[in-house]
């Protein structure tokens, strides 16, 4: 059962193997979570449309139907933070849930200690989210429109489609035109934290978003690289 001190926040933990939902049931339980586990793809399709969740913990290889495709079906109805589980270090399977609209992705084998942390980043997220005031005006530079209410931006009269991930970081960056931002400055924004992670991965989402956002993604007009520090979001003055 879940403990008091989180005994609201409910984490669905899809895996097929028992022995990994034994593994990381035990230190969810332990932080105070509920858990409910799920074996295979539709059942996890089942479990999410029966409950509310806070946190979905989904393997990629998954019997019925993969988390790939769990995934996108759970995005198109909710904003729920996802972690994808893969068995490989396989950076086409990270793309495909990133895409699908995954927050986060942990490589098997992980330590518990990684899993916790990753868990508790996830949910610290999606409280700073919620917490964040309504109302947020669009911010418009050129032809990009950033429109906060709907997660929706528009650039050259086109809507584009970006994963949550992309959208967060767009965001993070257009909020304090001008102002540099170090990879793990954007870490901490985005994810919650920096631990575990690699400081690279913010220079791959970036890449992703030049292509979808730039006119030239090798020369950018509104993402912009400070060398040996970070990023900036193009100033309105520029």
């Amino acid at each position: 059962m879940a403990g008091a001190a989180n005994s609201s926040t409910r984490i669905l933990l899809v895996d097929d193997e028992q022995s990994v939902q034994t593994l990381l049931t035990y230190p969810l339980l332990k932080e105070g979570y509920e858990v409910v586990a799920a074996h295979d793809g539709r059942e996890a399709l089942d479990r999410f449309a029966e409950q509310r969740f806070d946190l979905v913990v989904l393997d990629i290889m998954l019997p019925s139907l993969d988390g790939i495709e769990v995934c996108r079906r759970m995005r198109s109805r909710s904003q729920v933070p996802i972690i994808m589980l893969t068995a490989k270090d396989d950076e086409i399977d990270k793309v495909l849930g990133l895409e699908m609209g995954a927050d986060d992705y942990i490589t098997k084998p992980f330590s518990v200690r990684e899993f916790r942390s990753r868990v508790r980043a996830a949910l610290r997220r999606a409280e700073m989210l919620a917490d964040r005031p309504g109302g947020e005006e669009p911010i418009v530079v050129g032809e990009l429109k950033i429109d906060f209410s709907r997660r929706a931006v528009r650039v050259r009269r086109t809507e584009l489609r970006l994963t949550y991930v992309e959208f967060e970081l767009l965001a993070a960056l257009a909020r304090t035109p001008g102002r540099v931002h170090t990879r793990e400055m954007l870490l901490e924004q985005v994810w919650g934290d920096s631990a575990y992670r690699d400081s690279r991965t913010i220079d791959v989402h970036i890449r992703h978003l030049r292509e979808k956002l730039e006119r030239d993604p090798g020369s950018p007009e509104y993402l912009l690289t400070v060398r040996g520090v970070g990023y900036r979001f193009r100033d309105k003055e520029e």
